[in-house]
C-alpha cells in the first residue's frame, strides 16, 4: 500500500504535532514493512533538514520524505497542489496528521483532529486562527473517511460539536518518545548551569501562549517566593514564544519573583529530559489539552507531575499526577507545597508516573492507526 502522510508540521520546530507526526510515521513504518510511506510537503516551503529527526531510532527504509515541486497553482497545496500529487503517485490513502486533508477525493482520507480549542476557547488564539477553523475543521471532519482523536474526551467533543457519527471517530493515545527516560541528577549538571536554572526549580514546558495558563502558575510562585524569600528555589519555563504571549511578558517584567524564574525558549530532547529528570516536580497548568504529551514526558522521566483538573489530562495520567483546579492559583500553591515537603509524596508520584507513561507506546499507536487505515479504505471504495 502507498500511504501519504502530511509533512507540513516538520518545516517548523517541532512541537507536539511535529512530534506525533513524525514518531507515527515511523511506527507505521516499521509496523508495515510491505507498504510505502511518505511525509508529504510542498516546495513552497523549505527544506526539512534530513538530519533534524528526533532521536530514539532510525528511520526505516520504507518511509520517505517528499517535497512536491509546485508550481503558481500547486502552492495552493490542499485544493490543487496535494490532489494532483496525490493522483500522479498513486497514493491509497492519505492521513491528514494536523487538521487537513485533500480537498478534492482522490484518496481515502484519515484526520487527526489534536483538540478543538480553537472553537471551545477562540480568546485564547488569534482570530485569523479562529476563523480558519469555524470555516474549516467542520469541512474537513466532513471530507474525511475517518477521524483520529488522541483521548476519548475529543473524540466525544468532536463528535457533538462537529455532530459527526462516532463510528467514524477513533481515539488513539500518543506516546512519550524514547529518549524520555530517567537520568542521574549529577549528569543533568551541564544543562542545568547552561540554562540557569540552578539545583532546585520547579518545571513547566510548551509554547508560551494563553491556553497554557502560566499567569496562574506565575501567581502561585511568588506566593510560594514571598514565603519563602531564603529558598534557592527557581521556576523555569521551557517553550518558544507563541500567540497573544505579550500580556504574560510584559506581567512577568514587573512580577516580584522576576530573579528566580527562568525562560529558556525552544528546547531540544537532550535538554528537555535533563530538566524532566532533575526538576523537583513537573506543572501543567493548561486550561484545556487535547493530550498533553509534555506530562507524559515528564513521567517517563521520573518527575513528579502536577497538572491541571481538566478531562484529557485526567484521562491520560490517571492516578499518576497530582492535580489541581486550572483557575485557582491558591490551590495550585497548595499542591506545589505538598510535594516540595513530602519526599515519600514526590517519590510515589515518580515511580507511579514512569508506570503510566510505559503504557503508552508509538508502537500500540501504530497499530492501532492501521486499523483505521483499513476501514478508511473499505469505507473509501464502498464509495466509489
Amino acid at each position: 500500500m502507498h500511504i501519504g502522510l502530511d509533512g507540513l508540521p516538520l518545516t517548523l520546530p517541532k512541537t507536539g504535532v511535529g512530534h506525533y507526526t513524525f514518531e507515527l510515521a515511523r511506527a507505521l513504518a516499521n509496523a508495515d514493512p510491505e507498504s510505502k510511506f511518505e511525509l508529504v510537503y510542498p516546495s513552497s516551503y523549505a527544506p526539512v533538514a534530513r538530519d533534524a529527526n528526533p532521536a530514539g531510532g532510525e528511520v526505516p527504509g520504507n518511509l520517505k520524505l517528499k517535497r512536491a515541486v509546485v508550481g503558481p497553482l500547486g502552492r495552493h497545496w490542499w485544493s490543487n497542489g496535494l490532489p494532483r500529487y496525490v493522483r500522479r503517485n498513486k497514493i491509497e490513502l492519505f492521513h491528514g496528521t494536523n487538521y487537513d486533508v485533500p480537498l478534492w477525493r482522490r484518496c481515502a482520507t484519515v484526520l487527526t483532529i489534536h483538540d478543538l480549542s480553537l472553537l471551545l476557547y477562540p480568546e485564547t488564539h488569534q482570530k485569523r486562527s479562529v476563523r480558519r477553523a469555524r470555516r474549516r475543521t467542520p469541512l474537513m471532519a466532513r471530507t474525511a473517511d475517518a477521524i483520529i482523536t488522541p483521548t476519548e474526551s475529543v473524540r466525544r467533543e468532536v463528535c457533538e460539536l462537529l455532530n459527526i457519527n462516532a463510528e467514524k471517530v477513533f481515539a488513539i493515545p500518543e506516546a512519550a518518545r524514547v529518549s524520555f527516560r530517567p537520568m542521574d541528577f549529577d549528569s543533568t549538571r551541564e544543562v542545568r548551569c547552561k540554562l540557569g536554572c540552578g539545583d532546585e526549580f520547579l518545571l513547566a514546558v510548551g509554547t508560551i501562549e494563553p491556553r497554557k495558563n502560566l499567569d496562574v502558575l506565575v501567581t502561585a510562585f511568588e506566593e510560594l517566593a514571598r514565603a519563602r524569600p531564603q529558598s534557592k528555589l527557581k521556576l523555569v519555563i521551557a517553550g518558544g514564544r507563541g500567540w497573544l504571549a505579550d500580556p504574560f511578558f510584559e506581567a512577568l517584567k514587573n512580577s516580584p519573583a522576576r530573579d528566580r524564574i527562568v525562560i529558556t525558549d525552544y528546547l531540544h530532547d537532550e535538554e528537555l529530559r535533563a530538566l524532566y529528570a532533575s526538576c523537583r516536580a513537573f506543572i501543567y497548568p493548561s486550561l484545556y489539552e487535547g493530550f498533553g504529551l509534555p506530562p507524559l514526558e515528564a513521567m517517563a522521566c521520573g518527575a513528579p507531575v502536577i497538572a491541571s483538573r481538566i478531562p484529557a489530562l485526567v484521562e491520560i495520567a490517571g492516578k499518576a499526577a497530582s492535580f489541581f483546579e486550572p483557575t485557582d492559583a491558591d490551590n495550585l500553591l497548595e499542591t506545589i507545597l505538598v510535594l516540595l515537603e513530602d519526599a515519600n509524596a514526590r517519590e510515589k508520584f515518580s515511580f507511579a508516573g514512569q508506570t503510566r507513561a510505559a503504557e503508552f507506546s508509538w508502537q500500540k499507536a501504530a497499530h492501532r492507526t492501521l486499523e483505521v487505515y483499513a476501514i478508511a479504505l473499505q469505507d473509501f471504495s464502498a464509495r466509489r
